[in-house]
């Protein structure tokens, strides 16, 4: 509700009365003079493109003796020329002395200094190397856990390369870190077994009872046709047959029963995708080749989840991780697509029978199979294999004998061909790139990560798939301005969270495209908001982002055209200047425009006054009762809404604003504060003011409003000061007045 009761709302506030007839503005004859404008150093990547492969012959035997000549790497199908190609050939083995082990972990930046290749043979080195393998176990059944928990025990056995780091973990609701990566094979032993032990929340599903409730509708169904089929001479209904009681009160229970899975499904594959791409992008840190062994009895993969799979593998193959996968359910009874087969079947007899009673005969035949693709995916090797796969490693399935299976991840870890290669397309577009390693020795196989998303820089935090494209128009020059949208970061150093940063953007939907479906008269859209926050090295070190994919009903469309999008994350920064870089990206069009702020975030000492942000205000809402308290743009009863740089109309009459004072703790003086309205650094109006006392939590909203009949259009600066006698802090707002 923008602007909404904003009459009321200004009435509350601190009216500044000017005791003059009439401001007169000049704009000083002597103008400051303009700094140079300091250029900005930027750092440009070249672009080159790093992958491992392993090469297997046709016993599973590694292959060594290759060439460069041997390899040929392909980019969405066109070759790519090679810079360099190396065996790197690491010593697995060595003593477990403590003072030998801290000798060479001093050393692990200068190890696996691999001779690069010219087109004759491949160079073997034999210096050992860092590597780092996080042994993760996935909520298991009491019967997988052994099986998982001696497999790992015993890999970590035969693994007597003791410049190895492990880590182990468990994926539940959120994960669970047993055993920090450590260099004590002591300590990662007792981690496994605690993983050996360890209860999760197992996933109990629906599906068998769903079917047989859904068994009962289908004979319910198929039992009212033949009922309703018309007696020579009698005519003919056109009304649907009515469901019996049973019947009833069984598709409501399929209602149940359904959203049951599906909320189930949901949340323990969004908890174990979240738990994996926060492993594999912490080892972005460690160099060298790194490994994931998930334990697993099968990923959830619901539709939901599959933004953040996708995220899983790209951010593994950025880091240079492989995940080896492996089904620790051992032999099973029962085929593992039975499960699949056994729903489509449940699903298509139903429907069949609901087209065939008449009972619901607008739909396509594929209604009430949603699910189709997440379906297909309740095989267990799927998802495992399908995340193996595509980041280098394999899936380890269909075998009681785990131990033999995983010596393969240890030869892999220890013998890989490592080559570089800079791209054709130097288009850097977002988009995924397929990549294909290719041996021209027959009877081999290649393991090889599958591809990478083209952006230039380089992110701490995962690069989730509809970011890409948005991240890649970031580094197009000159920055895109599609559309005008506002954005700013805003510091309120809180007690207990001094750094308390949020970041607000406020863009027009008229700004997107809106596809419409006349058929179904419906519409869409498809856009993403997404804020870098730089330190002065500029580099990246908060990526916030959120997309949305808003939906509804075609006669609502110029309406819904009408509205704005708030986009509000919150950021904890240490003090220090910052740049915010905001982008509003359309998909379908791939329209977008970039906007440039700078946040400040003071000194942050507890013991010493603290002041906010100026903010502008457009308007306020009453707050809910779910609104907290603690929540910064909470005044008394009402939640302000933030003016992002949109100029003032002269029509509002009035221009409220508002800063939060922190007081010192234990501090006995209320600070003072002081208003002043600028123009091209010059005072042409002071304001005193009077604070509040402080509330419980040390914490002074100062609301206040300015008239603006008599101030002449243009742009103008609110500069607020407070002092407590030790301390003097100010703050300024930039605006501009429209008639």
């Amino acid at each position: 509700m923008r602007n909404s009761l904003h009459t009321r709302f200004v009435l509350g506030c601190v009216v500044f009365v000017f005791l003059i007839s009439e401001i007169v503005i000049t704009i000083g004859q002597a103008q400051r003079a303009d700094g140079q404008q300091r250029s900005e150093k930027v750092v440009v990547n070249t672009g080159e493109v790093l992958l491992d492969a392993v090469v297997r012959d046709k016993t599973g035997r590694l292959v060594k003796d290759l060439t460069a000549a041997d390899f040929e790497v392909y980019e969405d199908g066109v070759k790519q020329q090679t810079n360099s190609i190396r065996l790197v050939s690491i010593a697995n083995g060595g003593t477990t002395g403590r003072e030998d082990q801290q000798s060479k972990r001093a050393e692990a930046g200068n190890r696996a200094k691999d001779s690069v290749l010219s087109k004759g043979s491949v160079a073997a080195t034999g210096v050992p190397g860092i590597s780092a393998i996080a042994l993760v176990f996935d909520r298991l059944s009491p019967e997988a856990r052994p099986r998982a928990m001696q497999a790992a025990l015993s890999y970590l056995q035969e693994s007597t390369d003791t410049h190895e780091l492990f880590g182990v973990f468990v994926t539940d609701l959120s994960m669970v870190v047993l055993q920090p990566f450590t260099y004590d094979r002591d300590l990662v032993k007792s981690g496994i077994e605690q993983a050996g032990v360890h209860t999760s929340s197992l996933y109990t599903s629906t599906n068998e009872e769903a079917r047989s409730t859904r068994q009962v509708l289908t004979n319910s169904l198929y039992k009212s046709q033949s009922a309703a089929r018309p007696i020579r001479g009698v005519p003919s209904s056109t009304t649907a047959p009515s469901l019996t009681q049973e019947a009833a009160m069984a598709s409501l229970n399929l209602g149940i029963l359904e959203r049951a899975e599906e909320d189930q499904r949901n949340q323990l594959g969004d908890a174990t995708a979240r738990g994996l791409l926060h492993i594999a992008s912490s080892l972005r840190a460690l160099p060298g080749r790194k490994a994931v062994i998930f334990f697993s009895e099968g990923l959830i993969l619901p539709n939901s989840v599959m933004e953040n799979f996708r995220a899983i593998i790209n951010t593994a193959n950025s880091n240079n991780v492989s995940f080896y996968t492996v089904d620790a359910a051992g032999l099973r009874v029962e085929s593992k697509t039975l499960e699949t087969t056994r729903e489509i079947e449940s699903r298509s007899e139903f429907r069949m029978a609901q087209l065939g009673s008449n009972a619901d005969s607008d739909g396509p035949m594929t209604k009430g199979m949603e699910r189709n693709e997440d379906l297909l995916r309740l095989n267990p090797d799927s998802g495992l294999g399908l995340l193996a796969n595509q980041t280098g490693g394999f899936l380890i399935t269909d075998s009681n004998d785990l131990r033999n299976k995983l010596r393969q991840v240890d030869e892999d870890l220890h013998a890989y061909y490592l080559m570089s290669y800079t791209p054709n397309n130097l288009n850097y577009d977002g988009h995924f790139r397929k990549i294909e390693v290719k041996v021209k020795r027959s009877g081999v196989t290649v393991q090889s990560r599958t591809g990478y998303f083209a952006i230039k820089s380089g992110f701490a935090s995962p690069v989730l798939a509809y970011e890409a494209p948005v991240l890649a128009a970031l580094e197009n020059t000159p920055k895109a301005d599609s559309f005008p949208f506002f954005a700013r970061g805003l510091s309120f150093p809180e007690r207990e969270r001094v750094g308390f940063t949020p970041v607000l953007v406020d863009v027009p939907l008229s700004a997107f495209t809106f596809r419409v479906d006349k058929e179904k008269r419906v519409y869409e859209t498809d856009f993403t908001i997404v804020a870098l926050i730089k330190d002065q090295a500029r580099q990246v070190i908060r990526k916030l982002s959120n997309q949305y994919r808003l939906s509804g009903s075609l006669d609502k469309l110029e309406e819904r055209k009408q509205g704005r999008v708030l986009f509000y994350r919150e950021a904890d920064l240490p003090p220090g200047r910052y740049t915010l870089e905001t982008i509003a990206y359309d998909a379908p069009s791939s329209r977008a425009s970039v906007r440039t702020q700078t946040i400040d975030v003071s000194e942050t000492d507890e013991s010493r006054l603290r002041l906010s942000d100026v903010v502008i205000l457009n308007g306020a809402e009453p707050a809910t009762a779910v609104e907290k308290r603690s929540n910064p743009f909470r005044v008394d009863n009402v939640i302000v809404s933030p003016n992002l740089g949109e100029p003032i109309r002269r029509s509002l009459k009035q221009m409220p604003f508002f800063v939060s004072v922190y007081t010192p703790t234990g501090a006995g003086i209320r600070p003072k504060i002081t208003v002043e309205l600028r123009k091209e650094g010059l005072t042409i109006a002071p304001m005193p003011g009077e604070l509040l006392e402080a509330d419980a939590a040390g914490r002074i909203q100062y609301l206040a409003a300015l008239p603006l009949e008599k101030i002449p259009a243009g742009s103008y600066e609110l500069r607020v000061t407070v002092s407590d006698g030790t301390t003097s802090l100010l703050r300024s707002a930039y605006f501009t007045i429209e008639d």
